[in-house]
């Protein structure tokens, strides 16, 4: 049986070193997921002698307030002849001193990161171990955050100090900066801000099984970061700085992080505050982080792409809600993003600045480089936003005194130059302009900025980006005739999309129920950019007459589908085809009591004879209560029906005549004509 003190001091530095943790410089257990790490078990002197191979126990490894493997917060693994490196496993590597067992325990990549218990089940009896904190792992090639270059690891993840940008797009001051993230305690404080956040407040089961996804992890940041709706580390502050440290002498993040440990959030932060804060917390947890400046940098309030400064006629500004920062600072952190597919992995820009609010909460990002560089505003998170601070066109407008707005000005290039950050392995500022856009004024950028406005008119329509599929008819779908109805595939994408089409028709009741097919048709469609094709489909009178009923329904289907992308539209609409008009014409004018003959005529529009016609008439005060019925002879195609009844009117007034014309091939058609019965 094992001694509950099962940690040996040295396995302390070893670990550490070995999982890039040893500058914490504590002594305690801190790794990162994906990668083994080594405990040594001491057995009680009266245990039995443990044999590699053959003596065996369960290890429990659990995390969180309310561990469960649902979850994936509680694991359960026992000894086996080696570790795996896609899962919580195990293995005894050796048994020397006799007294003692070196166990190697490898954890899962996608574990959740934060402080995990672990304790040792051997024949149900359950010792524990102790404690050991699990961040994520740049060097572990099955960890979403997983960086190929070493030189780039030790400045995103282990470099403390750094250099943050300011100044103008033409004076630009690199200012040090102290991010600390192995400084005593600050671990322990990053920790504390994710268990203070809303999110695991409210369901502490689900945040701490979201904390194995980076993605997540970073919008709590951004959100957690400032406190406009939490407890968040810094309070944001423009112009008045009464009762807090001005932001701009802070020279480091530890200070505030202890600060908000003790007291709750700390005044007062500006945006490269922020930003740096974020970045130390960040990287503490394990994420590689950088730190960026974007000069000349937009606030598009109303989320047009376009900053619109606007004067009277007396050239004073008129707030718009946009505006333009000489310059602003957030991060960027690495990761995948196989919630957007894989060319969108790589840098994700958030931002931690309190400016708008996206799902509710002052936050922002993580946004892919790659969309924000495309144009690809539909993707996660707050793309539109960053798009604009980059990229936004600057439009100037003066208001006239008719209270329109007229342009006499603007700029494509004026908004995100210089976008900056600290070069890996010296204090140089590397420009990675080119990383968020194409260069200025290019065909490229032109392109992909006219694609994300477009994008983003869809996307606030509500509409998605690519193939939309839906269905046209035509003008005139009177019953007896062919028609044609169309499968009209719009391509809002930027390049061309190729699928194949299925048209389908079939009869169909009132309540849903589907009838016979009257019509299909199928054919491969290439929609290039910006462009519609139609797959037409022609009804004929022969296909669907037999099989339609009286309510003269047909269901109408299309399903795009492209395998190759495994993308598929569908558009379904249901029509009612025309019915031949009944026209009633009323001979003479209405009299009370005395006879009054109203003609009907109806066109056969069937290419086949009619057979068992009817007109059926009744009205209130006209017929006297009692429908009036006048059968006919069989009508020919392209022939009138025609019939007239007689009736006397008992009151006078205003009235309504309802006539039905019925028959084998035709029936519940309607018509009424309005009745004045005068004295």
């Amino acid at each position: 049986m094992a001694d509950p003190t099962l940690f040996i001091t040295d396995i302390f530095s070893s670990n550490n070193s070995s999982h890039h943790t040893e500058l914490y410089g504590e002594e305690r257990l801190i790794v990162r997921r994906g990668q083994p790490f080594v405990i040594v078990l001491r057995l009680n002197s009266d245990s039995k002698d443990f044999k590699l191979g053959e003596t065996s126990f369960t290890l429990i490894v659990e995390t969180g307030p309310l561990p469960r493997k649902q979850s994936g917060t509680k694991f359960t693994f026992s000894l086996s002849d080696h570790t795996v490196d896609t899962e919580w496993s195990a293995s005894a590597i050796s048994n020397s001193p006799r007294n003692t067992v070196s166990v190697s325990i490898s954890s899962s990549p996608n574990s959740p990161i934060g402080v995990y218990s672990l304790t040792v089940d051997q024949e149900g009896q359950k010792t524990s171990l102790g404690q050991f904190t699990l961040l994520f792992n740049a060097w572990c090639p099955g960890d979403a955050v997983y960086m190929r270059s070493e030189p780039e690891r030790q400045e995103y993840v282990l470099a403390q100090h750094g250099q943050i940008y300011r100044g103008t797009c033409k004076r630009i001051t690199g200012t040090p900066w102290n991010f600390g993230q192995f400084e005593q305690g600050i671990l322990d404080i990053c920790l504390k801000i994710l268990d203070e956040n809303p999110k695991f407040v409210s369901d502490a089961d689900k945040d701490c099984s979201a904390r194995r996804n980076p993605i997540y992890v970073s919008r709590v940041l951004s959100a957690m970061i400032n406190s406009n709706d939490d407890r968040g580390v810094l309070t944001g502050e423009w112009v008045n700085f009464v009762g807090g440290v001005h932001p701009g002498l802070w020279i480091g993040s530890g200070d505030i992080l202890r600060k908000w440990a003790k007291s709750g959030p700390v005044k007062y932060g500006q945006c490269w505050v922020f930003a740096a804060v974020a970045c130390t917390v960040s990287r503490s947890l394990g994420i590689p982080c950088r730190v960026v400046t974007n000069f000349g940098s937009a606030h598009d309030g109303n989320a047009n792409l376009v900053i619109e400064n606007l004067y009277n006629e007396d050239g004073e500004r008129i707030d718009s809600g946009d505006s333009i920062w000489n310059f602003h600072v957030w991060v960027d952190s690495w990761m995948t993003r196989p919630d957007l597919g894989s060319e969108y992995d790589g840098w994700q820009t958030s931002d931690p600045t309190p400016q708008e609010t996206s799902d509710g909460v002052c936050c922002c990002g993580p946004a892919s480089l790659r969309s924000i560089k495309e144009g690809e505003l539909t993707k996660k998170y707050d793309a539109p936003f960053i798009f604009a601070e980059v990229n936004a066109d600057v439009v100037d407008l003066v208001r006239q005194s008719n209270g329109e707005f007229v342009k006499f000005s603007g700029s494509t290039n004026s908004v995100g130059r210089f976008i900056s950050t600290k070069a890996v392995g010296s204090d140089k500022r590397d420009d990675i302009t080119h990383q968020y856009k194409y260069p200025e004024g290019s065909k490229e950028e032109r392109k992909v900025y006219e694609r994300a406005k477009h994008n983003n008119k869809l996307q606030q329509q509500g509409e998605v980006p690519g193939l939309h599929l839906k269905i046209k008819l035509s003008d005139n779908m009177m019953v007896g005739s062919d028609f044609e109805v169309y499968a009209v595939l719009t391509n809002n994408l930027m390049e061309a999309r190729t699928c194949n089409l299925m048209f389908f028709a079939k009869a169909v009741s009132y309540n849903g129920r589907l009838g016979e097919s009257c019509g299909f048709t199928s054919d491969k469609v290439t929609v290039p950019a910006g462009e519609e094709r139609r797959v037409s489909l022609r009804l004929k009178y022969d296909s669907y007459g037999s099989v339609i009923n009286s309510d003269r329904l047909i269901q109408l289907s299309a399903i795009a589908i492209n395998k190759q992308t495994i993308d598929y539209h569908k558009a379904e609409k249901t029509i009612v085809l025309d019915a031949p008009e009944i026209k009633i014409k009323l001979m003479k004018e209405a009299t009370v009591n005395k006879p009054v003959t109203a003609e009907m005529t109806l066109l056969n529009t069937l290419p086949e004879p009619l057979k068992d016609c009817s007109f059926t008439a009744e009205g209130v005060g006209l017929t006297d209560g009692k429908p009036i019925t006048v059968k006919i002879e069989a009508v020919g195609p392209k022939q009138e029906a025609r019939a007239s009844v007689k009736f006397t009117p008992s009151s006078a007034g205003s009235s309504v005549l309802l006539v039905n014309f019925d028959s084998d091939k035709l029936r519940n058609i309607k018509s009424f004509i309005n009745v004045v019965v005068k004295y």
